[in-house]
């Protein structure tokens, strides 16, 4: 029961990053919001890459090969602009992360798993972490495709 509430939460706090993607077009993957420094194609390429690592460092995804290029980079490099490839990337991410979840037992929940990025963690507080990630880079997102250049 909680693994299915927190799997629906997630899946519908992640619904506006799917959809401001619908709206996305090849051209808009260059654009960058005046005083920021990532582009939108860069913006899709992280949220994925974190998602990926939380499926394989927090939730044991440990089968899973991550190369999270934008966390390695530290900033944007201009070369997330391939539409069709960070489309496909995302549905991965997608797919795995939603896939260990579905795995997650009720008592993992209330284990702590301990990350670099963010300290410890109980699984359930890191559910939010992952929620909070993508909303906030999605809300960059949708700026810097209305008001980007």
């Amino acid at each position: 029961m909680i693994t299915a509430a927190y799997l629906q939460t997630w899946t519908e706090a992640r619904t506006r990053f799917r959809n401001v993607l619908t709206t996305v077009q090849p051209n808009d993957l260059t654009n960058i919001l005046q005083g920021t420094k990532n582009s939108a194609g860069f913006l899709i390429r992280h949220i994925a890459d974190v998602e990926l690592l939380f499926a394989k460092n927090v939730f044991g995804a440990s089968d899973l090969k991550v190369h999270a290029q934008t966390v390695m980079d530290q900033k944007d490099t201009g070369i997330w602009n391939n539409l069709e490839e960070l489309l496909n990337y995302e549905q991965t991410a997608y797919e795995a992360l939603k896939t260990i979840i579905e795995k997650q037992t009720e008592g993992d929940w209330s284990t702590s798993i301990s990350t670099k990025e963010f300290g410890t963690k109980t699984k359930a507080e890191a559910i939010g972490r992952i929620i909070s990630h993508t909303a906030y880079h999605a809300g960059q997102l949708a700026l810097t495709l209305k008001y980007g250049i």
